[in-house]
């Protein structure tokens, strides 16, 4: 195991940052390490923190290279598509000319990048890029102009 020791500064901001760090998973590394300076035997710690022994060591380790600012530190895993690397390409080319469907739009994808993705992919890089779907309105196949302009009047006159 390896050796620690505390100072009282230490301890005190451990005991206030268990509780007051935003993060719930940073709250329980302070109380981790807090629990260990108060010499709770580690099988407990584990169990009570809900901890593995990988995991605490971990802690320990960070506590040992950084002090308390290393433990309050936390950066997610944040995986990342293969398009969000071509991001500024690819917006680029859908201002100039956006994409009539989803399908369109992966096809030129692959043409311009020569990464081909499934429609659902697409569509939430679209979605990233702040491009909405258009609303698609359908025409009459046989629209009678007479009538529709009697329509107008007569609705128009109304209001």
């Amino acid at each position: 195991m390896r050796k620690i020791t505390l100072s009282e500064v230490d301890i005190e901001a451990l005991r206030y940052w268990r509780f007051q760090h935003p993060d719930p998973r940073v709250q329980v590394r302070m109380e981790a390490l807090y629990l260990r300076s108060q010499r709770v035997v580690h099988g407990d710690i584990l169990r009570l923190c809900g901890l593995s022994k990988a995991s605490f060591h971990r802690h320990l380790t960070a506590y040992a290279t950084g002090g308390i600012e290393q433990l309050k530190h936390f950066e997610p895993r944040r995986p990342r598509s293969a398009l969000h690397h071509h991001r500024t390409t690819i917006e680029a080319e859908f201002q100039q000319r956006p994409p009539a469907t989803v399908v369109e739009a992966a096809a030129r994808i692959e043409a311009l990048r020569g990464i081909a993705r499934k429609p659902t992919q697409v569509r939430q890089c679209l979605k990233a890029l702040g491009m909405n779907p258009r609303n698609v309105g359908m025409l009459p196949a046989k629209a009678d102009i007479e009538v529709q302009a009697a329509f107008k009047k007569k609705v128009w006159s109304l209001g």
